[in-house]
């Protein structure tokens, strides 16, 4: 649990708490970031890429929040109740212990009629009194659109062009025109219920009475626990891997089965820098790692309603620059993305730009074919067969990846400066040939094997011969350079090297040198490799974690499991980690980050294996 220090009350516009003092909380449609202070400064409705209606943690001023603490100095602690998405934030003042209980049912499993959507605060006293105070403060449209505020029958309407939010409340309400507060003091055993609803379309809005609210809160808690008693992991980090696993299931979007690489935009990968993105989105990659990890621990519901998405909603297309499949789409399978600015937020302590929309959807990264056919050779291994229609399309993207894999492309880092002939996609090149070819001959499936294992064969060639670098005696970003690349740690994983074979030792040595500081990871060194843009950045979490299944590979048990013990501090309160940690063990970039996640379950089932 965090402890912050005391503070005094809520100031009308708080400064900016760090990325890494949040929770999260969600209902598989979208999320709410929830500071340790207990304000709600990020929340996107009706879904993850919807525009903002709290944005503070982009903007203090103009970004809107939902603030509710006590009204006194107090420290807090905050802390997700026992093996579920329902976080807690508990404030302990002179007078007293209260506690904010934050969650949105999942719908279908808590009584409520279908298609209600709703974020629920229940404050608690639980020792002595606590005054406390709250203020709901929405800004539509990222902050742009204005709204207007309306009673209605003891129900106060939030009402903009686009979007409209009901808030009732236990506890009576003081509106300005379009904010709505109240101070309030409970005594020990009694509570105060907020409840905030999406009212568009049919839904009507509806008080949310302290009954209801109690059969809401243990609904939703049923529903996580009996979600994650599906898992089968038993080894010594369960709290963790299954912290990051109800994470992971927070990012999955449950009518369509798409999966987000983070569900926030423009958290900066250094502040004050410019390296602030959209990851609101399903990108090929980080998806197909994700149905890895969760099938590792026995969830094959969410890699079969991954494949559903795939079936459902992406159509590969030919002849654009960007190969069959764009490197990512909308939770919705659209591929339009376009990328803008929002000049009129500041961005998170200052970093702007905030951007929306992703301009890397039309980049061409050759790695995604491997990592979503090796997802998928996986999902046909230890879930259930894919249909003959997928191995239809399995075959027409290995067709194009034997046509097309030796391309120069922008690389597994998105990087802005130019086309290489990146290692990596290479590397995923083989592994999504190769993959498919284990998949045919198991099941008997009609291929071109011949054409695929002699593409497989060159593709091995080149690297050996041009992946390699004499004077670094390492294999290298790209062909005919001599930086190195974290992203090389997935050569052994992915079965392409031996884990012990001398070449890939001597690389494993130079990757320590190079970009490794106390087991953190750097992903390269912009300064040698210049991928665009301007600043510098922190470690990149997930390159950690391959690092410490590396080191497993290699036999160094000792090392992989420090390395992996010291990346367990840099978690959260909460065990969350955002894209990347910085000099000072801060967290970086958007926030909470789905690769990072599937990564620690992935080096933690690995190493708790080869400890026995």
């Amino acid at each position: 649990m965090a402890e912050t220090p005391f503070h005094e009350g809520l100031p009308r516009h708080p400064r900016y708490l760090p990325i890494a003092e949040h929770g999260l909380i969600g209902d598989l449609r979208t999320v709410a970031l929830v500071g340790s202070n207990g304000t709600i400064d990020w929340y996107c409705c009706p879904s993850f890429d919807a525009p903002s209606v709290f944005a503070a943690i982009l903007d203090a001023e103009r970004g809107g929040c939902f603030e509710l603490a006590a009204a006194v100095r107090a420290r807090t602690k905050q802390f997700y109740f026992p093996d579920t998405n329902v976080l807690i934030t508990r404030f302990f003042t002179e007078d007293g212990v209260g506690e904010v209980q934050d969650f949105m049912p999942v719908a279908g499993e808590a009584p409520t009629e279908a298609g209600r959507h709703r974020l629920i605060r229940r404050v608690v006293c639980v020792r002595g009194t606590v005054p406390f105070r709250v203020l709901v403060a929405p800004r539509f449209d990222y902050g742009a659109a204005p709204h207007v505020l309306r009673p209605q029958d003891g129900i106060i309407l939030f009402e903009s062009a686009d979007r409209s939010l009901a808030l009732t409340s236990t506890v009576a309400l003081e509106c300005d025109g379009r904010d709505a507060r109240a101070d309030f003091k409970l005594g020990e055993g009694e509570s105060a219920v907020f409840a905030l609803d999406q009212v568009d379309g049919d839904v009507t809005p509806r008080g949310c009475a302290h009954a209801e609210a109690e059969h809401q809160f243990n609904a939703t808690v049923a529903y996580w626990r009996r979600w994650l008693h599906q898992s089968r992991y038993r080894g010594r980090w369960r709290e963790m891997v299954h912290r990051s696993a109800l994470t992971l299931k927070l990012l999955t979007y449950a009518p369509t089965g798409a999966i987000v690489a983070a569900p926030t935009t423009s958290l900066p990968e250094q502040i004050g820098g410019e390296r602030n993105w959209d990851y609101r989105y399903v990108w090929v990659r980080d998806a197909a790692f994700a149905v890895y990890a969760l099938l590792r621990l026995g969830f094959s519901g969410e890699a079969e309603a991954f494949m559903r998405f795939l079936t459902t909603h992406i159509s590969p297309g030919w002849g654009d620059g960007s190969g069959p499949l764009q490197i990512m789409y909308g939770i919705d399978g659209r591929s339009e993305l376009p990328e803008r600015e929002l000049p009129h937020l500041e961005g998170h302590q200052g970093s702007a730009p905030v951007r929306v929309g992703n301009a890397a959807a039309g980049q061409l990264q050759l790695d995604i074919y491997g990592a979503l056919i090796d997802s998928i050779y996986l999902y046909d291994k230890w879930a259930q067969p894919i249909s003959s229609g997928q191995w239809d399309d399995v075959c027409r993207l290995v067709d194009w990846v034997c046509d097309h894999w030796d391309q120069p492309d922008e690389g597994v880092w998105e990087t802005r400066g130019g086309r290489k002939n990146f290692l990596y996609s290479r590397l995923m090149c083989w592994v999504a040939v190769e993959r498919a070819i284990r998949l045919a001959n198991r099941r008997g499936l009609p291929a071109e094997l011949p054409r695929w294992r002699q593409a497989r064969d060159t593709i091995y060639r080149r690297i050996m011969d041009r992946g390699w670098s004499e004077p670094r005696s390492a294999f290298v970003q790209y062909e005919g350079g001599d930086v190195l690349d974290a992203s090389l740690l997935m050569m052994p994983l992915a079965k392409f090297i031996a884990p012990t074979d001398p070449k890939w030792l001597s690389t494993l040595d130079a990757l320590t040198g190079d970009l490794v500081s106390d087991s953190l990871v750097y992903r390269y060194d912009p300064q040698a490799s210049p991928d665009g843009l301007r600043g510098d950045e922190g470690t990149f979490s997930i390159c950690s974690f391959w690092y410490v299944e590396a080191l497993v590979r290699a036999g160094r048990l000792d090392e992989a499991r420090l390395a992996f013990e010291k990346m367990l501090t840099y978690a959260n309160h909460l065990g969350l980690y955002a894209e990347e940690i910085g000099r000072t063990g801060e967290q970086q970039g958007n926030f909470p980050q789905a690769f990072t996640h599937l990564s620690l379950i992935s080096a933690a089932f690995n190493l708790d294996r080869a400890l026995g």
